[in-house]
C-alpha cells in the first residue's frame, strides 16, 4: 500500500504516526493468534468490544467531543436492547479491520463497503446502508464533463478501501475502452486530507461513496462538485470475523428491528437526505 507523503499535509503525516502506533501490536499478529469474541463470550464477560471511525462523515465523526453520526445511531440502539455493555474504540480506519481480524475488537461498527475480497476473512452484519463510488470535483473545474474524463487526470482515494478497488477497477475499464487511464492514483490516510488537497488543486478528482461525496457537496457548495459515478452499487454493513455466526444474527436483528419499525430509515433520511429501503435482510 503507497501513501504519497509528498502531497499530505502536515497534519496528516502525524495521524499517519498514530495509525502506526495503533498498528504496532497488531504486526507480528496473524490471525489464528487471537479470535474476535462470540456471542456467548460476550454475554459471559458483559461487555462487547467495538471499533469506530474517528473522522467519516456522515456516518462517524467527533463533535463537541462526542462521537456522533449515523452508525453512532445505530449502535446507541444496539446499546438500548443489549444484554451487555459496549465498550467503543474512537481510531483512524487503518486500525479497525485489522483489529477485527485478530481479535483485539469484536465488530467493526463503521461504513465498511462489502466485496468478496473481505468476505474471506469477515463476516458481515445486516446491510446499514446503500452506496455507489462517485467522483467529486472542484467547483467549475475544466476538463472534467463525465468518469471518462478522468483519463490521464490525478485521482484522490482512501488508502486501503473498497473505493481504491473500485477505483483501480474503473481504471482498468477505461485502459479497455481505449482511453490512458487514470494517470495518478494518489492513496491518503483519511479523507478530510484528500478532499483537502483537491480543494487546493492537488488532485482533479476524488472518489468516495456517493453518501460520503453528496454530503461533502452539500457542506461545501461553492467548493466541491458531484460527478458521476464510478461503480455499481454496493452494501455497507458492519464487521466481525469470519465463522461469528450468532453475534452477527444478533446485532442485525436489532438492525432489522429498526428497519421494520422504520427508525433506520428515518436516520437515514437525516444523515444522508434519502433511504434505502430496497436493501437486502443479509449479506450473501
Amino acid at each position: 500500500m503507497r501513501l504519497d507523503r509528498d502531497l499530505l499535509p502536515r497534519f496528516a503525516l502525524r495521524r499517519l504516526a498514530l495509525a502506526a502506533v495503533l498498528l504496532a501490536p497488531l504486526a507480528g499478529a496473524g490471525v489464528s493468534d487471537a479470535k474476535a469474541a462470540d456471542l456467548e463470550a460476550i454475554k459471559s464477560s458483559g461487555t462487547m468490544h467495538v471499533a469506530t471511525e474517528d473522522d467519516f462523515h456522515p456516518f462517524e465523526f467527533i463533535e463537541d467531543g462526542k462521537p456522533s453520526g449515523y452508525d453512532n445511531a445505530l449502535l446507541d440502539l444496539v446499546r438500548e436492547k443489549a444484554p451487555f455493555e459496549i465498550e467503543q474504540d474512537i481510531i483512524p480506519w487503518a486500525g479497525i479491520l485489522p483489529g477485527v481480524t485478530t481479535g483485539k475488537y469484536d465488530m467493526a461498527v463503521t461504513a465498511v463497503l462489502v466485496n468478496d475480497e473481505r468476505k474471506q476473512t469477515l463476516a458481515f452484519t445486516s446491510p446499514v446502508a446503500e452506496s455507489t463510488s462517485f467522483y467529486v470535483m472542484k467547483k467549475g473545474q475544466d476538463g472534467i464533463a463525465s468518469a471518462s474524463d478522468l483519463s490521464g487526470k490525478t485521482v484522490g482515494v482512501q488508502a486501503g478501501s473498497a473505493m481504491l478497488k473500485h477505483l483501480q477497477t474503473f481504471d482498468a475499464k477505461l485502459k479497455a475502452d481505449g482511453g490512458a487511464g487514470i494517470a495518478r492514483i494518489v492513496e491518503y490516510q483519511s479523507y478530510p486530507e484528500a478532499y483537502q488537497d483537491l480543494a487546493i488543486g492537488r488532485t482533479d478528482a476524488v472518489v468516495n461513496t456517493l453518501i460520503n461525496v453528496q454530503a461533502l457537496v452539500n457542506e461545501k457548495p461553492d467548493v466541491f462538485e458531484l460527478g458521476e459515478a464510478v461503480s455499481e452499487p454496493v452494501y455497507i454493513a458492519w464487521a466481525t470475523a469470519k465463522g461469528n455466526d450468532a453475534l452477527v444474527e444478533y446485532v442485525s436483528s436489532v438492525l432489522l428491528e429498526a428497519r421494520k419499525d422504520g427508525t433506520m430509515y428515518e436516520l437515514q433520511k437525516k444523515w444522508f437526505g434519502a433511504s434505502f429501503e430496497d436493501m437486502p435482510e443479509a449479506i450473501k
